[in-house]
């Protein structure tokens, strides 16, 4: 018999990985003779800007270690973007502070805030599963909503705001923002804001809480979650920031000093090259829009009726059927998409639908779609 100590089980503490679900549709769909489209995961397959690359090979020899804060210019770098990009104001270098990718600081963060038993972390009915995820790690409580202003603000320590939504795409205004910061303001709670689509508005033009209309200036409460992997193909960099209140960004610096939690050097010399420059972004954006407009057309012309979608990468559709249903649908004609109920009960008659495939994948969908 064993003598080890007994340890709680992943799954005493974890939903189930969701996308191990999908695997014999995978199979499926890569069965078909044009092969697999896989709109699946939002994974970037568009080539890292050229300057980007030539930051990160310029930066190639780092054989010291990082800073978890980040180097000066990296911190020049996002606070320049985002008071150029999202309009915010007075942003110092307290003001920020740079994430290995924006999953590792959402499954985590709960616990960097000391968050456990007794605790609420509150986030949006469909959302990214990771929200749970990182309630869960930490054994806090985990609740979702449709309006937070309706939660009770009693024990609520972490309020996660996604604008635009993954996987909806749906866009809270300027004055929907307003009113759920000063609510959260009200009563004390601390709002998390993942904004990491917010170059990609296609019917809307998403806004930050980083805003002064939204904010009156201050970052008492807030804090905002950027990426890079979305708007500059930087998912195999892990390059993400957060940007807002000091006195919360402060105390995690230091967690994440204990921690290890550093940007490789190489990575943070890259960011500041995206940072910098709008033209890449730009033409990734002219990549998705088009490729948006002839999945949207197809997925339509197919029977499917889209909700939201007025930003991010994805398309939020349905069949009103079963996700699961649709799902095998699709990938009996090659095409793999993500079933709604990933995202929570409510997502249970949808499919989100990836912009991410190259511009031959799309062209193969629309033909097996039409």
């Amino acid at each position: 018999m064993s003598t080890a100590p007994a340890f709680p089980t992943v799954a005493d503490r974890l939903p189930v990985f969701p996308w191990d679900r999908l695997e014999p549709y995978k199979k499926t769909a890569a069965a078909h003779p044009d092969g697999i489209v896989d709109l699946s995961v939002g994974t970037p397959v568009d080539p890292v800007p050229e300057l980007v690359q030539k930051a990160l090979i310029a930066a190639a020899d780092s054989p010291g270690y990082p800073t978890v804060w980040g180097t000066p210019e990296l911190r020049d770098a996002i606070t320049g973007w985002v008071g150029r990009r999202l309009g915010a104001q007075g942003v110092t270098h307290r003001h920020v502070l740079p994430v290995v990718g924006s999953k590792e600081l959402v499954a985590w963060l709960p616990t960097q805030l000391g968050l456990g038993p007794g605790d609420r972390v509150a986030y949006p009915r469909l959302a990214y599963p990771t929200y749970e995820v990182g309630a869960r790690l930490a054994r806090a409580a985990h609740e979702v909503y449709d309006d937070p202003t309706e939660l009770d603000p009693e024990g609520l320590k972490l309020l996660w705001l996604n604008s635009p939504s993954n996987p909806t795409g749906k866009v809270l205004d300027k004055a929907e923002l307003t009113r759920i910061v000063a609510w959260a303001r009200e009563h004390g709670v601390l709002v998390f804001s993942d904004e990491c689509y917010l170059e990609l508005g296609w019917e809307a033009d998403p806004v930050s809480v980083l805003h002064p209309d939204v904010n009156g200036g201050s970052y008492d409460g807030l804090v905002a979650v950027h990426s890079l992997s979305k708007r500059s193909n930087l998912a195999g960099y892990r390059a993400a920031f957060l940007a807002g209140d000091p006195a919360v960004l402060g105390p995690l610096l230091e967690i994440r000093k204990h921690g290890g939690m550093m940007t490789p050097a190489p990575t943070q010399a890259a960011v500041v090259a995206a940072l910098g420059d709008d033209t890449h972004v730009r033409e990734q954006r002219e990549r998705y829009a088009a490729r948006r407009t002839a999945l949207r057309a197809a997925l339509l012309g197919h029977g499917f009726r889209i909700e939201h979608s007025e930003a991010s990468l994805y398309l939020w559709a349905t069949r009103d059927e079963s996700c699961w249903d649709t799902v095998a649908h699709l990938a009996e004609r090659g095409i793999l998409v993500a079933p709604g109920d990933f995202y929570g009960a409510a997502g249970e008659r949808f499919v989100r639908v990836a912009l991410t495939a190259t511009d031959e994948r799309v062209r193969a969908a629309v033909r097996r779609l039409g």
